[in-house]
C-alpha cells in the first residue's frame, strides 16, 4: 500500500479543506448546509492569529483526509484541551488507517502541548462511534450539547443590548 503521511495544512490547502468539509456535510446528510468559503478558511485558519488548525492526511502526496481542530480550556483541569471539530476521510480510503493516523497525530499534538484532553462530538448514528470507542474515547452520557445560532442568537444578543439601555 502506498505511503500514508500526516502534515499540518498550509494556506495552499484551503480549497482541499473546503472540499473535505463539503464531503463531510454530504456524509452527514446536509450537503447544502456549508456556508464556509475558501476566503473564510484563509482568514480564520491561516492569519496571524488562527482560530483553528488542520492536519491533512496524504497517500503518496494525494490528500485523502483531514482533521480540523482548535484549543479549548477546562476550568476544572486548569489546562487547555483540543476540540476536534471535523474529521473526514474519503470513502475509498476508509478502513485503511487514515482516521487512525489522524487521531494518533492529534493525540500526540495534545500531549506535546500539555493539553488535558481531546474531545469531539459525533452524530448518534455515525458508525465512526465504534472507531472512537476502540481508540479509548468515552461517550459522556451525562452531558447534553446545546447550541444557539441564527435568529435565536441575534434575538438573545438584542436582549443584552436592551438590558444595557
Amino acid at each position: 500500500m502506498p505511503a500514508l503521511t500526516t502534515r499540518p495544512a498550509t494556506a495552499a490547502d484551503a480549497e482541499t479543506i473546503l472540499s473535505f468539509i463539503k464531503g463531510l456535510a454530504a456524509f452527514e446528510h446536509e450537503p447544502d448546509a456549508v456556508k464556509t468559503t475558501t476566503a473564510d478558511l484563509l482568514r480564520d485558519g491561516f492569519s496571524a492569529q488562527p482560530k483553528f488548525e488542520t492536519l491533512i492526511a496524504e497517500r503518496d502526496g494525494k490528500p485523502v483526509g483531514f482533521a480540523l481542530f482548535f484549543p479549548t480550556y477546562s476550568t476544572w483541569e486548569g489546562r487547555s484541551g483540543l476540540h476536534l471539530e471535523d474529521i473526514f476521510v474519503l470513502e475509498e480510503e476508509r478502513g485503511k488507517g487514515v482516521g487512525q493516523q489522524l487521531m494518533t497525530a492529534l493525540a500526540a499534538l495534545a500531549v506535546e502541548r500539555g493539553y488535558a484532553r481531546l474531545e469531539l462530538a459525533v452524530l448518534h448514528w455515525n458508525p465512526a462511534r465504534t472507531f472512537y470507542h476502540q481508540l479509548g474515547m468515552t461517550h459522556l452520557e451525562e452531558w447534553l450539547p446545546y447550541r444557539i445560532s441564527g435568529e435565536a442568537l441575534r434575538n438573545l444578543a438584542e436582549r443584552a443590548k436592551n438590558e444595557r439601555s
